[in-house]
């Protein structure tokens, strides 16, 4: 058996965990590989919201098991109200989820720390979540990271507090004020938490499950456009968020990866800072964000909106190796006259129809074309074969643009709104 990896392909914020949701049934284990309480995967059903942060997406089937992959960062406050709200439900998380030992920890220093550079940045600031999660992963790669499986050392509190003394020395420096002692006990309570939970070497664990037969999900976090080599640097996260990552993140080699998934919008978003070649900053943008709800899921931030974009679509379909794609919100788009969609750039003087390394306002900007809009509401669908014949015909103009094949399109939030177009593929 290979590993099916899921992934956004814009700004984040496509519409994941609402896909995984609906994918979970046909899979034993569901694996987060990148990413930490900065993403918030929402997920609806039987006229309840429910975002997770850290928890895959598949936690609320009975049966699949669900992994919190090396690559994951935990923030051990967030991760305990995941936690607490998920028992309030009824979900067995004890049976359900696993996490892995070598995924590092978030510190209550960590997310000061995030503050303190956002706030020296000023205007240059790239839009942190201020979760923390930049200052994690550097300590990552700096090699004085605390992981999952320090817990359960006679040394963690030393480790602790080592750590706390180097991110003090960083704060006096940024001159930044703060109380730790308010933050510390609710993190320790989460780490109390973690230990009540099994935690495993991730990677021992998904191997041997191919071995046996077990189907696998890899769920990624944010979108492949935030992604910290391939995306708008430096306004990016701090982890690989393509494919690639779910290889570094889960312990899988990539010849074991098998179908890639990739999920888009019906237009684009994004929140934060950076570039944003098809932004609207009028009405119709204003409309499409109060229509879709575009508020981010972790920050409550508005988001950004604007057209599709081709060019980055394929540009992310390319890089992750895209086998099918999973059209998020059509139903948002209900009502416009006319749907733009940008297929090339003018760039620099030319026109390109890829997604360059610089994509900054001042070199850039988009070249349209129109196409028929539906005046129908697609909320109430129950099969694509309902589907009105102009938005057949945006799919199909997708379709034959990027060259990969759209198996489902999401009509509404629910997990039953859900448009099945190539069953073979789902």
């Amino acid at each position: 058996m290979k590993v099916d990896v899921l992934l956004g392909l814009q700004w984040g914020d496509e519409g994941k965990g609402k896909i995984v949701d609906v994918l979970t049934p046909k899979y034993d284990i569901i694996g987060r590989f990148q990413g930490g309480p900065n993403a918030g995967h929402t997920l609806e059903f039987n006229g309840i919201k429910h975002v997770l942060h850290t928890i895959p997406s598949g936690i609320f089937h009975p049966k699949a098991v669900n992994i919190i992959g090396n690559g994951v960062v935990i923030d051990p406050v967030v991760f305990k109200k995941e936690i607490d709200a998920l028992l309030k439900l009824g979900v067995d998380v004890k049976s359900k989820l696993i996490i892995s030992k070598r995924a590092h920890l978030i510190l209550p220093t960590h997310r000061l720390l995030d503050a303190a550079s956002e706030t020296s940045k000023g205007k240059e600031k790239i839009g942190s979540t201020l979760k923390g999660i930049g200052p994690t992963y550097m300590d990552k790669t700096g090699r004085n990271g605390l992981r999952v499986g320090d817990i359960d050392s006679p040394k963690f509190k030393e480790k602790y507090l080592a750590l706390v003394e180097k991110h003090k020395q960083l704060l006096a420096f940024h001159n930044y004020e703060y109380n730790l002692s308010e933050l510390e006990p609710a993190w320790f309570e989460g780490i109390e938490v973690l230990k009540s939970l099994e935690r495993v070497e991730s990677e021992h664990y998904i191997n041997d499950a191919m071995k046996s037969g077990k189907a696998i999900l890899a769920e990624g976090a944010q979108g492949s456009l935030l992604d910290i080599d391939f995306g708008s640097y430096p306004f990016v996260t701090s982890s690989n968020t393509i494919c690639a990552g779910a290889c570094t993140g889960l312990g899988i080699a990539p010849n074991k990866i098998g179908n890639v998934i990739g999920i888009f919008k019906a237009y684009c978003t994004r929140v934060g800072s950076g570039p944003f070649p098809t932004e609207l900053e009028d009405e119709t943008g204003e409309q499409i964000r109060k229509t879709g709800n575009e508020f981010g899921s972790t920050t409550g931030r508005p988001r950004r909106t604007g057209w599709l974009d081709l060019p980055a679509l394929k540009y992310a379909v390319m890089i992750n190796g895209v086998t099918e794609l999973m059209m998020m919100k059509a139903d948002i788009l209900s009502g416009f006259e006319t749907i733009r969609v940008c297929t090339h750039y003018n760039y620099t003087g030319k026109q390109i129809d890829y997604l360059p390394y610089d994509y900054s306002p001042e070199l850039l900007s988009p070249v349209y074309v129109d196409l028929k809009g539906w005046n129908k509401d697609l909320t109430g669908l129950h099969t694509a074969e309902e589907m009105p014949e102009a938005l057949n015909d945006y799919i199909a103009f997708i379709e034959h643009e990027v060259g990969v094949p759209i198996s489902i399109v999401s009509v509404g939030p629910d997990r039953t709104q859900t448009l099945i177009r190539k069953k073979e593929l789902v």
